[in-house]
């Protein structure tokens, strides 16, 4: 439950004493809890004791728009927020160390608050993070200021709650056509969303709206910068593919660059943006580089 009273979708694994520590997961944009289960089993058998929430507005954490499938926040100040009220009765409660990990759009937002000051984990690990969008050939600087000029104007001209783009099907909820291609080479773990999708409809999520869109753009440009990154006191890992086509990869690099001391554990074609969910091959070089780093950044306390 938020401060405000909005109910949010937590799930924990492993109990209060689990020997290694406590690890916070966070997920993307349209992501839900079910799609990590492998990973999240995977750290619980590990001795970590494991919580994982649904962004608010998302998933089964309600929504914030007008319907049931738009993706919609206003600021994303408001999600910085929820994890910020979140973290000090989680750390209260669970045992250390305490570390963060956190995907594409749950990257984004662990990476700001801790660099707001806003929580302050022993290591925080970002797969995929989105620090910026695919510019598509373009100049960053241009690329980001016709995306800000443009959900400006979509903003100023209809209610910004509305879709972005379309659904890309007659049939409200189901997935786009070439979608797999976007997240995952590995069709059986791509399967198991459609799963969780089709039994739990709550889930699923369509495009974002203008409103995101907008907020997105502000939240990264704040973000992008040495000035922030440079000041950030965590051991940082970050998993992340050259091929992504959905997140900047030259963002993240420069992210890598100016945070001191952060890891940077590269992919090329092999590997698309749900790194957690790629074929054994790559999902087993992200895993295998996390608990390496996590157990050098953030050892069991004694």
């Amino acid at each position: 439950m938020a401060e405000d009273g909005w109910a949010i979708r937590r799930v924990d694994w492993g109990g209060k004493t689990a020997p290694r520590g406590s690890l916070l997961f966070l997920p993307g944009r349209g992501d839900f809890l079910e799609k990590y289960l492998e990973s999240l089993d995977h750290w619980a058998s590990r001795g970590w004791a494991v919580t994982a929430l649904d962004w608010r507005g998302q998933a089964l954490s309600g929504r914030l728009g007008t319907d049931s499938l738009t993706g919609h926040v206003d600021d994303f100040g408001r999600w910085v927020a929820d994890l910020a009220a979140f973290w000090p009765a989680w750390v209260a409660e669970r045992p250390g160390p305490h570390v963060l990990v956190a995907h594409s759009m749950g990257g984004h937002l662990a990476l700001r608050a801790v660099a707001e000051g806003r929580v302050r984990p022993d290591a925080l690990v970002l797969s995929a993070p989105m620090l910026g969008f695919v510019r598509h050939g373009l100049p960053t600087g241009l690329s980001r200021w016709l995306s800000r000029c443009l959900a400006a104007l979509m903003c100023a001209i209809g209610d910004p709650r509305r879709a972005a783009w379309g659904q890309d099907s007659e049939k409200p909820g189901q997935v786009p056509a070439g979608r797999m291609a976007l997240l995952t080479h590995d069709a059986a773990r791509y399967a198991d969303e459609l799963w969780w999708r089709e039994r739990r409809p709550g889930l699923g999520m369509g495009p974002p709206s203008w409103g995101w869109l907008r907020a997105a753009l502000a939240s990264m440009r704040w973000l992008d910068r040495r000035a922030v990154l440079s000041r950030l006191a965590v051991p940082t890992f970050i998993a992340a593919a050259s091929a992504d086509r959905l997140v900047d990869f030259g963002a993240t690099v420069r992210a890598a660059r100016w945070i001191p001391h952060a890891r940077l554990l590269r992919f090329g074609t092999e590997a698309a943006h749900e790194l957690l969910r790629e074929a054994d091959p790559v999902r087993g070089r992200v895993i295998a580089g996390i608990d390496e780093f996590l157990d050098q950044a953030a050892p069991a306390d004694n």
